[in-house]
């Protein structure tokens, strides 16, 4: 147990880098549009949640080409992607798309 941890402390995606803190941050994108899901569709911005799309989009094409893979970046953004499409479709729905 105490070796699988070291591992994980000292690996090139570990807590010790940017790969393991920039993903742990970027859960603060997810947790916000999971709180707006209770937000009525009129106060979601159709340009800021096409936005967030693309740039999750982005990142993860750069997760995946990274070396080494970042599979925390990934899934970070795979959620925020999800997150951003379902309130980009209740903006869309509420403005007559």
């Amino acid at each position: 147990m105490a070796s699988t941890f070291r591992a994980f402390l000292n690996s090139p995606v570990g807590p010790k880098t940017t790969h393991f803190w920039g993903p742990v941050a970027n859960w603060g994108f997810v947790v916000a549009g999971l709180v707006d899901m209770n937000k009525p569709p009129e106060m979601i911005s159709g340009n800021m949640s096409a936005a967030m799309c693309v740039y999750s989009g982005l990142f993860m094409r750069f997760a995946w080409m990274v070396q080494p893979r970042n599979y925390l970046l990934l899934a970070c953004h795979a959620s925020n992607e999800t997150v951003q499409l379902y309130q980009f479709s209740r903006w869309a729905k509420a403005n007559g798309y």
